[in-house]
């Protein structure tokens, strides 16, 4: 096993300490607003809560909250498969070129994507953060939705990108049903969806999501009996559609008023929750809690299934939802916390997490793989590029100055509610680039600070901000090798205003 040695402050000798396991608890199509956490701040940097805080029930995610620290500047990929494949390799979909989702059984370039998009995902050669920590003692467990590459190639298999384990993954980016009567899709619902390696619950009365943590917490088990650390990362299927009821939770929705769509879609979030609080209370439970860190964050901005009003939907007051360039479509929860938080525990005193911490400075799904080596004393890989800056200064509630303010989300591809497009969050101030595959090119230019919900396109008013704006996007896409639409084969670079 290996073991981190730091000074310690009291005896002013070298400890020798047992790395932290750590649990990255990933909820597919989760956004920010989809909890009864309020994550989004006033100008104090309060949080505030808005309706949709109030239809949710996330008492554990409550509970992570107020022992820990979230994020309310969280940004992630607006699509899936791009999101995933950053958290694995620490790059943006720019670089890495997973930039749109990864269709299971073809290519999903679109009409005007770019040919050479990294349709195939990631492979035996990737460097991964689950490799990386395999390689450094680490017993490595994928349970859940995986969503790396398509049917037939490497990454249809988890256990190709550096997991030990895999439960439940492969080249599916959404369950053929959610109930263990249906087989999770094997014998009714959709077949070429099928969760795959849950046959003993199949037939049985369980919900998707109950399955998948009973096999997570049985795996922290073995690993403890193993006397190894663990990467446990627990990568739910819910929220995702089908919104299938978990008859768990759907009576505490029958007089909310809303579509049995909606309430379907409640009960998902409850069950992850629920998950939640089974998988800290079993981590407690074998007496790991003080050495256990837990990141919980969701992977693009929601897709609940309430009405859009003029672009106003299931992230409001946030503008869009999942797929789309506003910020509903990119912002996500974010909390990290120890399990069981103790000050004076050995692996405690080397991160420190403030109990209900609030950080409002900007952090991304790219930040995971420098973060975890960071905090678990691993060198990062030679000749790798990392796009992402370490977390640890912002997890312990400081601001981190070496840090860029910039997130870039680089989606050439179409058939999505936004398409063919290019944002570029710098400081209080975000562009967007419309390309040129039906009209002009559009530009968007929003000033977060003042504008936090993109009510004003200020691209008209602002012109030397906006070009500014659309120099720095450019150069962004130049030093991550994007690739750009095409039509007639023609590549559509950005073209300045």
């Amino acid at each position: 096993m290996i073991t981190f040695a730091f000074l310690s402050s009291c005896a002013k000798e070298h400890k020798q300490v047992d790395p932290p396991n750590i649990i990255v608890f990933l909820v597919d199509d989760m956004g920010l607003m989809d909890s009864s956490v309020p994550f989004l701040t006033d100008t104090n940097g309060t949080p505030v809560r808005y309706p949709l805080n109030e239809y949710y029930r996330t008492p554990n995610m409550e509970t992570l909250a107020k022992q820990g620290i979230r994020f309310s500047n969280f940004y992630a990929h607006s699509v899936c498969s791009p999101t995933r494949a950053s958290i694995m390799t620490g790059q943006t979909s720019a670089r890495h070129r997973v930039t749109n989702w990864v269709n299971a059984e073809n290519n999903n370039r679109t009409k005007f994507g770019p040919s050479q998009w990294n349709w195939e995902g990631l492979n035996k050669s990737s460097v991964t953060l689950p490799r990386v920590l395999q390689q450094n003692g680490y017993r490595t467990i994928h349970v859940g939705k995986a969503h790396f590459g398509p049917i037939g190639f490497e990454g249809e298999d988890p256990t190709n990108l550096g997991f030990d384990v895999n439960i439940g993954g492969s080249s599916i980016g959404h369950p053929g049903s959610y109930y263990g009567k249906d087989g999770f899709g094997h014998i009714k619902g959709n077949k070429s969806r099928a969760v795959p390696g849950l046959e003993k619950y199949h037939g049985k009365d369980i919900f998707l999501t109950e399955a998948l943590t009973l096999e997570a917490n049985a795996m922290i088990t073995q690993a403890k009996e193993d006397n190894k650390p663990f990467f446990l990362y627990m990568s739910h299927y819910a929220v995702h559609a089908p919104f299938h009821s978990d008859p768990r939770f759907a009576a505490h929705y029958e007089d909310s008023g809303k579509s049995p769509q909606a309430q379907a879609y409640a009960t998902l979030v409850e069950g992850i929750d629920k998950s939640l609080g089974d998988i800290i209370t079993h981590v407690k439970s074998l007496g790991l809690g003080e050495n256990t860190l837990i990141l919980f964050m969701g992977d693009n901005g929601s897709d609940a299934p309430l009405p859009i009003v003029e672009d106003y939907s299931s992230s409001e007051p946030l503008k869009g939802k999942k797929g789309n360039h506003w910020e509903g479509g990119m912002r996500v929860p974010f909390i990290a916390s120890w399990v069981s938080p103790d000050e004076n525990a050995d692996s405690q005193e080397k991160l420190a997490i403030p109990a209900g911490g609030i950080q409002n400075q900007m952090g991304t799904v790219i930040d995971l793989f420098p973060s975890l080596c960071d905090i678990t004393g691993i060198d990062l890989p030679e000749k790798h590029t990392l796009d992402g800056f370490t977390l640890r200064s912002q997890l312990e509630g400081n601001h981190n100055k070496t840090r860029n303010e910039l997130f870039l989300n680089h989606f050439p591809h179409g058939v999505h509610r936004s398409d063919y497009f290019t944002s570029l969050v710098n400081g209080h101030w975000k562009v967007v680039y419309h390309y040129p595959v039906k009209e002009n090119p559009r530009y968007e230019l929003f000033n977060l600070k003042d504008d936090p919900f993109e009510t004003t396109n200020l691209a008209n008013a602002e012109p030397e901000q906006l070009k500014l704006m659309i120099a720095t996007l450019k150069e962004q896409l130049q030093n991550t090798q994007a690739l750009y639409p095409e039509k007639d084969s023609i590549t559509l670079k950005l073209t300045m205003p």
